[in-house]
């Protein structure tokens, strides 16, 4: 990066953090560090889409699009109608209770027991997700300024960590806005560069028809193959069982719209979500569909991994290593001259030609396919790595060798703001159940508010350690936009049963609801990490979901009305 570029990256990122530590400097009661207090729907509206879009959205998206195309946009066709559920039914009872956790309806319509299930479900999903999204980041650095992973992970996990401590939950709210605004700017600039770049060999629909010839424009999958992870089924019903678990259930979204003027206020924030969220997706999947097309002009890297990790393994089995480089630049020529065939043909008007040189292309595109996974399994052999997560590195790429001085800072600083706001949101959520959920409960009961203050920014300090343990383990996992959703599926599901019984099934009670999630909550996992049922992730959302009804009202039957309905004001 040219000291422009550093320039763009500091200011933009300081002048962030610095707003929100301001504006929150005299914020001293409980309930506004934890939660915030007083936005409106825009700035909700914001925060929600800036918690759920983190670095991991601008990095390992466009990247996953390059690999495999559009398809992932189904795992969010579910989330509109998810949201417009929340906003009718959860808002009005999370504000009616005036909840600060919302596991806490949990202990209103049923009992302590289970209220204490949601939290530590969500403690131990969202400590590993914070991981993750900490993880993100590090690729950037890493890659940009060449330093070493770990290094990496634990810096940016204490940049994290004290700006969070700093300002809480109020400050995290506050800042999503701008980042926000930077985010959205930044990827419109990556888009808009991407396109012009692309006109110069072929137009806009012609290129588009490159990337469908390739199978990148995969958009809707109408199968009902279970094993398949994207389909247009399971993205409407297992997507919108995650999407109303994650939005309804987890606190990290939650206390972004419970922190609103009004029901009105956190309404508005969610529907803004309903409507922008999907073509907000897709536009980045698209964006890495565009980088694939360029890619398929311009000549590419052999691989996408930082230099570093290739001169190593080049240096280890140097003849070997050049010899698949070699092979890949062979197929890549091959492939110069079957899409200038390929876009002739359309231009002409000529049919079966078109479709000839279609099939070329194709070829080309496979054996290009074989090349890169010829030399991946390579270098995965040399370095011992399982994984290498080669697609997680694409956009990076691009951007620092496609983009002009002064953008690259700021496309860099896109993607460390959306890892500042999705990690600061998750810190500042698992603090707050840790204090309100457990130690306010079980260990301090009767403290003043600055005490339990003291003890939240002490608690997010500690998840925020363990959330650099964690990503320190991410390597292990292939594509890090997916493992933050696969992460999620095998534990939202499980609360989200628990919630919806206790919205609309008022004979269950809470022993029935406790055991059953439980019992869920173990065999999910159990079930998917034993693979012995080969599905897609996103169905494990609307199993667990179903099951725990399912298994309430078999054990209520049991029960009987002895252990019916704790609380009748819900």
């Amino acid at each position: 990066m040219s000291t422009f570029d550093i320039l763009v990256l500091g200011s933009t990122l300081c002048a962030i953090v610095f707003f929100g530590v301001w504006k929150t400097r005299n914020d001293h009661n409980l309930s506004d560090f934890l939660k915030g207090s007083s936005n409106h729907w825009g700035t909700i509206g914001l925060s929600v889409m800036a918690t759920q879009a983190s670095a991991i959205t601008f990095l390992s998206t466009p990247g996953l699009a390059y690999d495999s195309g559009m398809a992932f946009v189904q795992n969010y066709f579910g989330m509109p109608l998810a949201l417009i559920l929340i906003a009718v039914v959860f808002v009005p009872m999370y504000y009616k209770l005036e909840l600060c956790s919302v596991y806490e309806f949990l202990e209103h319509r049923f009992d302590s027991k289970t209220r204490t299930l949601g939290s530590i479900i969500f403690l131990i999903q969202r400590g590993f997700s914070a991981g993750i999204t900490i993880y993100a980041p590090s690729i950037i650095l890493t890659s940009v300024l060449g330093w070493d992973m770990n290094t990496t992970v634990i810096g940016v996990g204490l940049a994290v960590i004290i700006y969070t401590v700093t300002g809480g939950s109020h400050a995290v709210s506050l800042t999503h806005k701008y980042q926000m605004t930077v985010i959205l700017s930044g990827m419109a600039v990556a888009f808009g560069i991407v396109v012009y770049k692309i006109s110069g060999h072929a137009s806009f629909t012609e290129n588009l028809s490159i990337a469908g010839a390739l199978g990148h424009l995969n958009v809707v999958d109408l199968s009902f193959d279970l094993d398949k992870r994207y389909t247009l089924w399971s993205g409407l019903l297992g997507g919108f069982f995650l999407s109303l678990a994650y939005f309804g259930t987890d606190q990290s979204q939650a206390q972004r719209y419970m922190s609103g003027n009004s029901t009105r206020d956190s309404r508005l924030g969610l529907m803004f979500n309903a409507l922008l969220k999907v073509p907000m997706q897709f536009m980045i999947l698209l964006l890495g569909v565009l980088v694939f097309v360029f890619y398929q002009w311009e000549k590419p890297p052999a691989t996408f991994l930082p230099d570093a990790t290739v001169e190593k393994i080049a240096d280890l089995e140097a003849d070997a290593y050049k010899e698949l480089e070699e092979a890949f630049m062979v197929t890549f020529e091959t492939q110069q001259v079957a899409l200038a065939g390929y876009v002739d043909a359309m231009r002409t008007g000529d049919k079966v030609q078109e479709e000839i040189s279609k099939v070329a292309v194709q070829e080309a595109g496979q054996s290009i396919r074989d090349a890169r996974s010829n030399l991946k399994d390579h270098i995965a052999d040399v370095s011992g790595e399982v994984s290498m997560k080669e697609t997680d590195y694409v956009f990076i790429h691009f951007v620092l060798n496609e983009l002009p001085v002064g953008l690259i800072g700021l496309l860099v600083a896109v993607i460390l703001s959306a890892a500042m706001s999705s990690t600061a949101s998750e810190l500042s959520a698992l603090a707050t159940i840790s204090t309100v959920d457990f130690y306010q409960r079980f260990i301090q009961k009767e403290r003043g508010e600055k005490h339990y203050v003291l003890a939240s920014r002490i608690f997010t300090a500690i998840w925020g350690g363990l959330a650099i343990l964690f990503a320190l383990f991410a390597s292990m996992v292939e594509s890090l936009i997916e493992a933050v959703n696969i992460v999620g599926s095998l534990f939202y599901g499980t609360v989200l049963g628990l919630f919806l019984a206790a919205f609309f099934i008022k004979r269950i009670g809470g022993h029935a609801a406790f055991f059953a999630g439980l019992v869920v909550q173990v065999s999910v996992v159990g079930l998917y990490l034993s693979n012995l049922v080969q599905i897609g992730y996103l169905w494990y959302n609307l199993i667990a979901c179903v099951s725990v009804i399912l298994l309430s009202l078999i054990l209520q039957l049991f029960l009987g009305k002895n252990a019916a309905l704790n609380n009748s004001e819900s």
